[in-house]
């Protein structure tokens, strides 16, 4: 298997794109949530949402959170209870943050 087919999609997307990105691994330090919170200025076709992973790593598996006003998990490769722990920890920050996740 190709090491492309084996990347999380938003990861196969930025590493095909030309235009500058930036992106940020949050730790626990500066979420307060037990995980990993991954945010890109790279929107994708589900709009803005940031990434939840258990782990940092490309290839682990995750979950994603719609940035909006009711925050959602729009993808999902985690087993259902760690979303079902961590997708309200991550809805809540989300909220908090709104305006400048989205700016």
């Amino acid at each position: 298997m190709d090491v492309n087919e084996q990347l999380d999609p938003d990861w196969r997307e930025l590493e095909q794109s030309d235009e500058p990105i930036e992106l940020a691994n949050l730790p626990p330090s500066q979420t307060g949530i037990d995980g990993v919170v991954f945010v890109s200025t790279r929107m994708g076709p589900q709009g803005p949402r940031v990434k939840y992973y258990q782990r940092a790593g490309q290839s682990q598996p995750s979950f994603s959170v719609s940035i909006s006003d009711q925050p959602s998990v729009v993808a999902n490769s985690l087993p259902q209870r760690v979303v079902d722990a961590m997708a309200p920890k991550v809805a809540a920050w989300v909220l908090l943050n709104q305006p400048v996740l989205l700016e």
